[in-house]
């Protein structure tokens, strides 16, 4: 399976950290954010790896290359205006299937986690399958309903789409190219099916959205030791 790091965001709610650098690459405990999801993958197995980027996103490309010093191969998908998050999946689709796949694993480069991906590469993992987590405070209300192992927009409590999945490619085909889509409406679309499995993961987990979060993630990490994959 493939994995695809969303990098395009412009990172605005965390300047004026990302006006001279793109908000994947800011770091926590000295590393990249996004160089703690190219290593996680990696040490999963999955070393098939595309990301996209708009913003300042050539300083991704010089930091990471083609990927060989961590054991990776990365492609990455250049959006020269944002797409959004369907968009931005569709315009990489063919680098996400460049072997065949029928799905792919999706990051969002701005998160901070020490999940393990090889869960997600289990034969029993069927896409569309969702990681959620306990609500932070700064979404209380979370995203999804969970029942048994699966999304319901009705029953269950709710909680909080982590940003990491498993999805099918052809959730993206029909999409028109090169034409900003929201993620959000598509997952609902398939949720309302009772066909998108989900798992609550209560280990480490923040949206690193504010330079707040960022602060409070580097020093959390430093006193805790947490290798974030």
């Amino acid at each position: 399976m493939r994995a695809m790091i969303l990098a395009a965001g412009l990172g605005k709610r965390m300047r004026p950290l990302t006006l001279t650098k793109p908000k994947p690459l800011l770091e926590v405990a000295g590393i990249p954010l996004i160089e703690y999801h190219v290593k996680a993958l990696v040490a999963a197995g999955c070393k098939d790896i595309v990301i996209n980027h708009s913003w300042l996103g050539e300083q991704i490309e010089a930091y990471l290359g083609a990927g060989e010093r961590f054991g990776a191969r990365i492609s990455y998908s250049v959006e020269p205006e944002l797409l959004e998050t369907a968009g931005g999946i569709r315009k990489a689709l063919p680098l996400l299937t460049a072997g065949g796949e029928e799905a792919f694993l999706v990051v969002n480069g701005d998160i901070f986690t020490d999940y393990p991906f090889e869960r997600l590469l289990a034969e029993e993992v069927k896409a569309p399958y969702l990681v959620l987590v306990p609500n932070p405070s700064h979404n209380p209300a979370g995203d999804f309903g969970l029942v048994e192992g699966v999304l319901d927009p009705h029953l269950g409590e709710k909680y909080t789409y982590s940003g990491v999945s498993v999805l099918p490619v052809a959730m993206f085909q029909e999409l028109q190219l090169d034409k900003p889509e929201a993620l959000g409406p598509i997952l609902r679309c398939a949720i309302a099916s009772g066909k998108v499995g989900a798992e609550l993961y209560e280990g480490f987990w923040t949206d690193v959205g504010t330079p707040e979060r960022l602060r409070q993630v580097d020093q959390r990490t430093k006193e805790q030791k947490i290798d974030g994959f």
